[in-house]
């Protein structure tokens, strides 16, 4: 890959020649299509058009994954081919555009007639081209620093019930969890602004509550308020989440859009929680939509903080091994020499017992560790339930099983008995 390349990688499914379906993807995301057309010269050609640089054959299969009215009206049937793809496009042909970006690299793709499966599977880019784009402004290191947790996870939870609660019902709920122990709370991705706790209300109230605990005890919590709206409407919230001297602001990235979030981005330096609710939409079909490394480029060029990967043994249709690929993605720098890295944020069904199997898959700490029934619904209580996390990651990281852990740490002992019987 050179400076005036990037590179995408894909997975595709078709009847015809795989290597025939690659270079008419390639004409269709840049110059033309699969044959001349009028005006497309061969200096135009040189300068503009994207180049197959690989395809791998890999095992045909005897049923389409998807259908396609193209292929039939055309009586094609298969086998059906499956191939690595991987295309080559000009820098130039984009510019510092998120949204032609996305456009470029997948885009039309999806829809061509020669494939019954396509999926975006990576995306390569150089180093000038990476910065022409925003950086984090907080990160890993900056979100360590403003919750006062140098080491070890971040343990946060989500307000729960998720929407009903008024503003000072949930200042309330605030001031429990902050006297939990919590390093991080959010509101839930259904709850932005609603009649019942909208955010000029909401914002003012969790965060007094939250100097309160601050001016008590020194601890510094950091709420993530969902802030999902219209650009405009962001910029003034993220504006009053400021005044209120709060560190967070949070976002559903996929029904906001590219160019919303990078117009947030450009106005604030809150940390920028990236919610990743519909994913699943792009993702959960393997012969469609995108990989998460692709996914987490796009946003991470957005200039998102954190962003969602879902939790080990969690409730969700991933298998761990996409959760754990996904943090993996989150912390590794999209070019050498650039610490872009972002926040891995675990969440849904995680607790104590979680710890484990998500330090073997990941061996280190830098991550956001989310729990709501682990940390609620403790036997102990809230506070036990923080503690109980916090025992479970230190004796991991110490390489003490948790079982034998759990003899001198009752909190830790009480998680592991009660969810213990309710996990799997």
């Amino acid at each position: 890959m050179t400076d005036d390349r990037f590179e995408a990688t894909y997975l595709i499914e078709t009847p015809l020649d795989p290597a025939k379906v690659a270079e008419i993807m390639a004409g269709e995301q840049s110059s033309g299509t699969f044959t001349r057309v009028a005006g497309e010269t061969d200096e135009l050609r040189d300068r503009t058009r994207a180049v197959v640089t690989g395809v791998t054959e890999l095992e045909s299969v005897s049923e389409p994954s998807l259908p396609n009215a193209w292929l039939a009206r055309k009586g094609v049937a298969g086998p059906w081919r499956r191939a690595r793809v991987a295309i080559s496009f000009p820098v130039a042909n984009v510019g510092a555009n998120l949204p032609t970006l996305a456009s470029i690299v997948a885009g039309n793709l999806f829809d061509l007639g020669e494939v019954t499966g396509l999926r975006l599977d990576t995306i390569a880019l150089p180093a000038s081209f990476r910065r022409r784009f925003p950086l984090p402004q907080q990160g890993i290191a900056g979100t360590r620093t403003l919750t006062g947790v140098m080491e070890g996870p971040m343990v946060g939870s989500i307000i729960k019930p998720n929407v009903g609660l008024s503003a000072a019902e949930t200042a309330e709920l605030v001031t429990k969890l902050c006297e939990a122990g919590l390093d991080f709370i959010k509101d839930d991705e259904i709850s932005a602004d609603p009649a019942h706790a909208p955010l000029a209300e909401r914002v003012p109230a969790v965060m007094a509550a939250v100097r309160r605990h601050a001016d008590r005890t020194g601890k510094q919590v950091m709420v993530a308020f969902n802030i999902t709206d219209e650009t405009d409407a962001m910029r003034r919230h993220a504006d009053l989440v400021a005044r209120e001297e709060g560190t967070c602001i949070m976002a559903s990235l996929n029904w906001c859009g590219f160019s919303a979030i990078e117009t947030l981005r450009r106005s604030t330096d809150l940390a920028l929680h990236g919610h990743r609710n519909g994913y699943g939409a792009f993702s959960r079909h393997p012969l469609l939509g995108m990989s998460f490394q692709a996914y987490q480029v796009l946003w991470r060029l957005a200039g998102v903080d954190h962003m969602h990967v879902h939790g080990l043994q969690g409730k969700f249709a991933q298998e761990d091994e996409e959760v754990v690929t996904s943090a993996r993605d989150c912390v590794t720098p999209l070019t050498d020499g650039l610490d872009d890295r972002v926040l891995p944020a675990f969440s849904s069904g995680q607790w104590a017992g979680t710890a484990q199997p998500t330090w073997d898959a990941i061996g280190h700490s830098d991550l956001l560790f989310m729990a709501g029934g682990g940390i609620l619904a403790h036997p102990g209580g809230p506070a036990a339930g923080v503690v109980s996390i916090r025992q479970g990651w230190a004796a991991v990281a110490e390489g003490v099983p948790l079982s034998e852990a759990a003899r001198s740490q009752p909190e830790l002992k009480q998680a592991l008995d009660f969810f213990g019987t309710k996990a799997g």
